[in-house]
């Protein structure tokens, strides 16, 4: 659907008469809008991750107009656009930020975090489920490590930029 979103405004983000900041403001609310909803509730492995940072760069190289002919990096087309990766990281910090808010204020999520499913699991290996995801994130041991660090909101930002640094 982003993908869409960028090719319906093409010729707006591709305009050379436009500044590059002016257009960079407009793919940032057309196109990242729509490709980052919702993503606070994914789990990125790292097929996920390598695909975001692809679309990331298609989007930057669409921008510019290069063609994979003219054979420059990735590094190369980010300093030409004055960027650097961050939809990654930028999907991360809000991710940290719900979980945070929501082990603070909702009693029914704390439920749903504390609380086990009856019954059998599928076959085969488990999915990755979102609390080890948010887990690994944050680089906490247990969810009372992770309770204990999200109620006092300080700390926690502490953490979550400990996070990110990694």
């Amino acid at each position: 659907l982003a993908k869409q979103a960028f090719m319906k405004k093409y010729n707006l983000l591709t305009n050379k008469h436009l500044k590059m900041e002016t257009r960079k403001g407009f793919m940032k609310a057309f196109v990242w809008s729509i490709l980052l909803y919702g993503c606070e509730t994914w789990t990125i492995q790292k097929y996920e991750r390598d695909r975001l940072e692809a679309f990331e760069m298609w989007i930057w190289r669409r921008m510019t107009r290069t063609s994979w002919v003219e054979r420059k990096s990735n590094e190369e087309v980010l300093q030409s656009v004055e960027e650097r990766r961050e939809l990654i990281s930028h999907i991360l910090k809000r991710k940290a930020k719900l979980i945070g808010h929501s082990i603070r204020h909702s009693t029914f999520l704390s439920n749903i975090f504390e609380g086990k499913i009856l019954g059998r699991r599928t076959r085969g290996r488990p999915r990755t489920s979102y609390f080890k995801d948010v887990k690994r994130l944050m680089d906490v041991s247990s969810y009372s490590h992770l309770k204990r660090v999200a109620t006092d909101r300080d700390k926690w930002l502490i953490q979550q930029g400990a996070a990110f640094r990694r």
